[in-house]
């Protein structure tokens, strides 16, 4: 949907925080409130923050323990498992490669269990806490250790890989919320604090200032960064960001070092994005995310090649972010125009790519927003009503498996010996529902969804999930029958309002 300029940046590294189920992980990928948004609003921001840097009446430095104290309980230590499991390998041959029904050489080997760490911050008194996806990634079990020792065993109640934050729930009453804060109030200079558990050592609490802000790392889809000098590590992934007030403002997500150790600088997610994400995912159990439907690039980076450059100088402006691309149907569509440059988003200056999603990370699909562009070497205004990636406006639901009306396995070994395959869900039964309506009957082994290989039911669910958040809302499955009949099929995933 969009275009991304991308440029080499060294041999320093964007790290995860966490050592999660599959190892420490290296990303390198890139308010409106709604009045029966209930949760979105126990989220209540404070007063305007002063600038924490010192003390006006003193000028000594902030005393940042009553900070430390009243966060240190609201900090949990995160242990997601990964069991063991018995994979199927195979070196595809010619077959494989022609008809993808996986032929070749087969051989099975146990996984070890896996073990990772990181941190998560209880954000209501009901036990619901807020994490990094990353840190839960892939877990089949989730073990959460409170302050106070208690242990306990955390549910997820929905991810968002796109701007890798994550819902988890425990059980139970009365526990110690966090404030939180607001993450737009902030300063560069501002004292905070980061507090988790790297290393796995325990509660940890390090000090340092705001760096900067809206920092786009290109390690996310949506991503406005806090950069912050307060030391943080492998561990702290999920973990609390807090100002000296001890209110929540971010949540820890990465360090920036070529060692894979802290070397100077790490990075928060905002609260801003923060709510916005985790009430949606209680609320419809997947983020509502309004997309402007452009493809951008900052203006005035000094690294970009010379032609670009060029043509950025002839557009007029310093900053701002530089329309390169307008999606077809998209919320754009007919409004803005390549080489228009974005200078605010409902009077809020634009500065960066970073900047501008950080800011449309704050809406839903159906809400309208000012945009100003420079145009012409003039200043222009549209309203533009948001939409979402499907180029509607309705409430995208997240389809489960229960739509599908069927019934499904893993291909049992005698049955892929049969058949020389390598791997494929068996579909064992058909009622009424979309594979049914698509013409799929019981026995159909899929071998493909949506050009993936399946070998779990894990894996048709994942593939589904993602199908069903799409522009087009269709799996297209590939198979084979038993009689070794091969059919192709599309499954409607779209639901009705």
């Amino acid at each position: 949907m969009k275009t991304t300029t991308k440029f080499a940046i060294g041999s320093v590294a964007v790290i995860a925080l966490s050592a999660g189920v599959a190892g420490v992980t290296a990303y390198a990928m890139m308010e409106k409130n709604q009045a029966n948004a209930s949760f979105y609003e126990a989220f209540d921001t404070a007063s305007p923050l002063r600038t924490a840097a010192f003390d006006a009446s003193s000028m000594q430095p902030v005393d940042l323990t009553k900070a430390a104290e009243s966060t240190l309980n609201s900090v949990v230590h995160i242990m997601s498992i990964q069991r063991s499991k018995i994979q199927t390998i195979q070196q595809p041959d010619i077959f494989d490669f022609f008809f993808g029904d996986g032929r070749g050489r087969q051989q099975q080997v146990q996984t070890p269990e896996q073990r990772g760490f990181g941190s998560g911050v209880i954000i209501s008194k009901d036990g619901y806490i807020v994490t990094n996806n990353h840190v839960i990634d892939g877990a089949d079990e989730i073990n959460v250790k409170l302050h106070d020792g208690r242990e306990m065993k955390g549910r997820v109640i929905g991810t968002d890989p796109t701007s890798d934050l994550a819902l988890v729930k425990i059980e139970g009453d009365d526990f110690p919320a966090i404030v939180v804060g607001n993450s737009d109030n902030l300063k560069v200079g501002e004292w905070v604090l980061a507090v988790g558990n790297p290393f796995n050592l325990g509660s940890t609490v390090t000090a340092g200032v705001v760096s900067a802000k809206s920092r786009g790392l290109g390690a996310n889809q949506v991503e406005s960064f806090i950069q912050t000098d307060a030391a943080i590590n492998q561990g702290n992934s999920g973990g609390a960001l807090v100002n000296a007030k001890g209110e929540l403002v971010g949540i820890n997500a990465m360090l920036y070092s070529p060692t894979g150790a802290y070397s100077g600088y790490g990075f928060a997610i905002p609260v801003s994005i923060m709510t916005k994400v985790v009430t949606d995912l209680k609320q419809y159990g997947t983020v509502q995310r309004a997309l402007l439907g452009i493809g951008g690039r900052d203006m005035g980076n000094e690294v970009y090649p010379d032609e670009i450059r060029k043509e950025q100088k002839e557009l007029g402006a310093t900053e701002g972010v530089q329309v390169v691309e307008v999606t077809e149907g998209g919320s754009a569509d007919g409004i803005l125009q390549k080489n228009d440059v974005i200078l605010k988003l409902n009077d809020s200056k634009v500065k960066t790519m970073a900047d501008l999603q950080g800011m449309l990370a704050k809406y839903r699909p159906g809400d309208k927003v000012k945009v100003t562009v420079l145009r012409d070497k003039k200043e222009k205004t549209f309203t533009i009503t948001l939409k979402n990636s499907q180029g509607t406006t309705k409430v995208v639901k997240q389809a489960d498996m229960e739509i599908l009306g069927a019934a499904f396995r893993a291909v049992p070994k005698e049955l892929k010996e049969q058949l020389n395959l390598g791997y494929g869900v068996e579909v064992t039964g058909v009622s009424d529902g979309r594979m049914k309506d698509s013409g799929i009957r019981k026995g159909f082994i899929i071998l493909k969804a949506n050009g993936k290989q399946l070998r779990s039911v894990q894996d048709l669910e994942n593939v589904m999930k993602a199908a069903s958040q799409s522009a087009d809302q269709v799996l297209f499955m590939t198979g084979v029958y038993p009689s070794g009949k091969r059919a192709n099929y599309a499954v409607d995933l779209s639901q009705a309002e």
